[in-house]
Order: structure tokens, then C-alpha cells, then sequence
């Protein structure tokens, strides 16, 4: 069952929300935030196709931060909130900085380290990875039950199971 089709049966579905924000400064935003963006669509392309079938909707916000934003607090560009937490706390990963561009001027920006590695774009594997580890949470087993029951042994409902 699709999504649609779950809204129409009158499924409640899950949502995994993602978020992004980078700098954007006369229209134009860093090599390192243009290569995430791409990333991330192919992520969020992944994840929807993935998690469709669990009943779990993606979504993706796109944010824009002014200059003067950006120069308070660099370490908010290229920034990943999956389900509102960093992508970075779902691959038990820690944020760093490094120098970037004349976009971003003297400012330091953004690097997420995950599994012994530094990473300035972000790639849509690290994305997917925390994707699904997000998505984990927002299973019910309780509601889940297999088509047999609890009990392997009762009548199986819709025939599915092997007597």
C-alpha cells in the first residue's frame, strides 16, 4: 500500500522530517552546501522509496540563513535535523569546523566527523544511514502483529501462514 493509499484507508502515517540550512548570500551558497544539497535529494529520494512501504512519509525543508546569521553562529550552515535532533547524534557523530570559501569569508564552517571520517559535504550514505535510524523509532511493534497472531499455532488470518 502506498502512502495515498494508506490516507484514503485512513492509516495515520509516520512522518521523518528533515531539515537543512545553509548560508545563502546574494542568491549563492558555498561549494561544500551546494554539493550537500545535491546529497541530500538523492538521500531523501532513497529514503522515500525505502520507507514507502512502511508507511513512513519524508520530508524536506530547505532553510536559508542570512550573512548576519551566519556570521553569529557558522556551525548552523549545512545543518541536518532529522526528526528535529543532528543528523550527527544519529551516527554517533561530532561536529568540527574548517575553512571554506569567499562565500563564506573568514568564517569557519561546518564538518560533521562520523566513523573515523571528516566530512565538509555531507553524503547521501551518512544521510541515509541516519535516515533509517530515525525511522526505526517511529515503528509501533506493538501495533505490528503478524498475520498468523501471537500464536503460530492459532488460525492463521488471511491464509498467509503455513499450517
Amino acid at each position: 500500500m502506498n502512502n495515498k493509499e494508506a490516507e484514503r484507508e485512513g492509516e495515520k502515517l509516520n512522518t521523518l522530517k528533515i531539515k537543512w540550512q545553509r548560508l545563502i548570500a546574494d542568491g549563492k551558497t558555498c561549494p561544500r552546501c551546494g554539493s550537500t544539497e545535491e546529497e541530500i535529494e538523492r538521500a531523501v529520494s532513497i529514503l522515500r522509496q525505502s520507507l514507502a512501504p512502511l508507511g513512513i512519509d519524508v520530508t524536506l525543508e530547505k532553510g536559508e540563513l542570512s550573512v548576519e546569521e551566519f556570521e553569529k553562529n557558522p556551525l548552523e550552515s549545512n545543518k541536518i535535523l532529522i526528526n528535529d535532533h543532528p543528523l550527527e547524534e544519529w551516527v554517533s557523530g561530532t561536529v568540527g569546523q574548517s575553512p571554506c570559501c569567499t562565500v563564506c569569508g573568514p568564517s569557519e564552517c561546518r564538518t560533521v566527523t562520523a566513523e573515523g571520517q571528516i566530512y565538509e559535504t555531507i553524503p547521501a550514505e551518512l544521510i541515509v544511514k541516519a535516515g533509517l535510524i530515525a525511522a526505526s523509532e517511529l515503528i509501533n511493534t506493538e501495533k505490528s502483529e503478524s498475520c498468523c497472531g501471537n500464536n503460530a499455532s492459532k488460525t492463521p488470518k488471511n491464509n498467509c501462514c503455513p499450517k
